[in-house]
């Protein structure tokens, strides 16, 4: 499938605006077809339950499980349901609806389309993505790097493989804000390494005076790189929350649960969680409230 029928289809049929002119202006209504309201018309919290847990309510998506479309130009793994992939034990993990592992060709990538009401974070992990919004931002996020954009009332963006030599790989990442119709708006960071290694470090939060981006929810997303035989705790910060670890890399044990690269495991229902690398291992953790 080309870009331009993928563009049609996943983002506009399962994510997209209304058609119509080529920029969104904030003072402009909120469409009828908008990102937020595709996306919450499939929400639900039918998880399929994990069995392996007895101490606390988790869910179990292991890496080989996900969704997969390749679409020659773009591989990409869905965690949750997207565009083409259905799955409806796998719609969502709280407010967190979106979380696919991307990899795009050389030069190439999405084209301009829009988005709304949705916060979207990007974390490459593998090359250089260009991105141009709107907003007038052209930027390039690397490895190391966090992208984060508020669509609020309306953006429209690109993102492109900024190389013509290899492939770049990413994660991006939809949250459902807590503000609905705020000002578009876009941030970026480079993580230090230095503070990842071996603990969990903050990387976003819902203060902009806090470590790291911000968003428009009330969600914490912390990076660890731990050398095998490490330990780390993490103290969920609401109990309206859980937190879902993403393995980036290696293999680490959760309070029991063995989990390898780019396995999923979501918790709920406690105040915090252990995890124990077993070889050497990255994590991303992602906290955040299990209703809106």
């Amino acid at each position: 499938m080309d870009r331009k029928k993928f563009l049609k289809k996943s983002l506009f049929g399962a994510a997209g605006l209304a058609a119509g002119s080529n920029s969104l202006q904030a003072k402009k209504a909120e469409p009828s077809n908008s990102t937020y309201d595709k996306l919450m018309d499939r929400v639900g919290f039918n998880h399929l339950p994990n069995k392996e847990v007895k101490t606390m309510k988790s869910v179990l998506h292991k890496a080989s499980t996900r969704g997969n479309a390749n679409h020659g130009w773009l591989n990409s793994n869905h965690t949750f349901s997207f565009a083409n992939y259905h799955n409806p034990e796998r719609m969502n993990f709280g407010v967190l609806r979106v979380l696919n592992d991307d990899v795009v060709a050389p030069a190439k990538g999405f084209g301009r389309h829009p988005h709304d009401n949705m916060e979207i974070i990007s974390i490459p992990l593998e090359g250089d993505l260009e991105h141009k919004d709107s907003m007038g931002n052209t930027t390039v996020i690397k490895q190391g790097d966090i992208q984060v954009m508020s669509a609020g009332t309306g953006v429209f963006h690109s993102e492109y493989n900024k190389n013509s030599d290899q492939a770049v790989k990413f994660l991006q990442i939809w949250i459902f804000p807590n503000k609905r119709n705020v000002t578009p708006r876009y941030d970026q960071i480079k993580i230090d390494e230095k503070k990842i290694k071996n603990q969990l470090h903050q990387v976003l939060s819902p203060s902009a005076d806090d470590e790291g981006v911000w968003i428009n929810q009330n969600a914490w997303f912390h990076m660890g790189n731990l050398e095998k035989g490490k330990k780390a705790d993490y103290e969920i910060k609401s109990d309206k929350n859980g937190v879902y670890v993403f393995v980036l890399d290696g293999d680490v044990t959760v309070e029991g649960q063995t989990l390898n690269k780019r396995d999923g495991f979501g918790v709920w229902d406690t105040n915090n969680i252990n995890i124990e690398a077993d070889n050497n291992a990255k994590v991303l953790l992602m906290e955040v409230p299990m209703s809106l």
